[in-house]
């Protein structure tokens, strides 16, 4: 598997590459934004750690025109601790993000999990998932394999980033049950201490449009006003 590292600081570059190289990925570096879109339409890449701050584009701008063209998974290099930055880095369909100065530890186990996740759903995208890996709280419509780190609608494997799979899981752990904001915070988002309530909303937002493409007649996700959500079997 070979990873793309989208990054104009060359220190910053050599740490990744070298942590990643020990832990069995090759990699390799670009410093502009333009470079990575070409290099990404033409070779083959199994994930894209990308730096939100680049000399000619922005990285939000980046995966923007990567989504349009690929559904590659991206993982952010942000030295910004705002809000801001991180609902709209996953907004656009950012996998995870890492503020900086991050653990190279930290980012290869957060690269190790996405790549997880994107394999599994490749490898079984026509294939009805096993009964066996189905939770037994989950309703008969969605499936949840909680080691593969994924979820099925219908009998198709959704695409899903780290925190839509968290999100779902825990809706559908106890289906019908109303959870709050807060609930939902404090059960998602368990390592992001910046993280407001409003990021549920936004959440919420892309887990219906990729639920839609399965089941667009109906929406499963329930919202309670004043309340929270919850999800209908």
């Amino acid at each position: 598997m070979k990873i793309l590292i989208v990054d104009d600081e060359p220190a910053i570059a050599d740490t990744l590459a070298y942590a990643l190289a020990a832990n069995g990925y090759a990699s390799e570096h670009c410093t502009l934004g333009q470079e990575a879109i070409a290099r990404v339409q033409t070779e083959d890449y199994a994930l894209v750690v990308l730096d939100v701050g680049l000399p000619d584009l922005s990285g939000f701008d980046v995966c923007r025109e990567l989504r349009r063209l690929t559904n590659i998974p991206v993982l952010f290099l942000t030295a910004h601790s705002d809000e801001v930055d991180r609902i709209v880095g996953l907004e656009l369909g950012a996998d995870d993000y890492v503020a900086k100065p991050f653990s190279p530890r930290e980012l290869v186990s957060r690269v190790r999990a996405i790549l997880r996740r994107s394999q599994a759903g490749v490898s079984q995208d026509n294939k009805a998932p096993p009964a066996a890996t189905a939770t037994p709280s989950a309703t008969p419509r969605f499936q949840v394999d909680h080691d593969g780190m994924r979820i099925a609608c219908q009998g198709q494997w959704l695409t899903l980033t780290r925190y839509e799979y968290l999100l779902l899981a825990c809706l559908l752990e106890r289906p019908g049950r109303v959870l709050s904001r807060a609930t939902l915070m404090e059960r998602v988002w368990t390592n992001a201490e910046e993280t407001e309530e409003r990021t549920v909303d936004t959440h919420i937002k892309t887990l219906r449009a990729k639920l839609r493409g399965v089941l667009p007649e109906r929406d499963p996700i329930v919202t309670h006003r004043g309340l929270g959500y919850s999800i209908d079997p």
